[in-house]
């Protein structure tokens, strides 16, 4: 009887345990889905399966997808000026070094009379 007695006390142990570990993540999981997390994973998981070519690199697809997929517009558009601004400034460097070479080109001898002077 006290062996049955002991079973009863440690069935009734593990059971609140189980209970509780349970109840604890039913309550994890319902602030998973109120914050929008089971979604967002789920959205990004579809994604990726969708994606005709696989990315080498899973995981950086899935937090690339996370942040909210590509930059933001602003940052696009930010990016495309500076992109135009340094394309002037580098047919602006171009046109100088060839006006450079000319000027050198007239302050060189030329190699004829570099023979000649011999």
């Amino acid at each position: 009887y006290n062996e049955y007695k002991s079973y009863l006390s440690i069935s009734s142990k593990m059971s609140d345990t189980f209970k509780t570990s349970e109840s604890k993540k039913e309550e994890f999981r319902k602030y998973l889905e109120k914050g929008g997390v089971l979604d967002a994973l789920t959205e990004t998981l579809v994604a990726l399966y969708e994606t005709p070519e696989k990315p080498n690199n899973a995981l950086d697809f899935m937090t690339q997808n996370l942040r909210g997929g590509p930059p933001e517009s602003n940052d696009v558009e930010t990016l495309r000026l500076e992109l135009s601004e340094l394309k002037t400034k580098y047919e602006a460097v171009l046109s100088e070094n060839e006006e450079l070479k000319t000027k050198l080109q007239q302050y060189e001898t030329p190699p004829e009379e570099k023979e000649n002077e011999s």
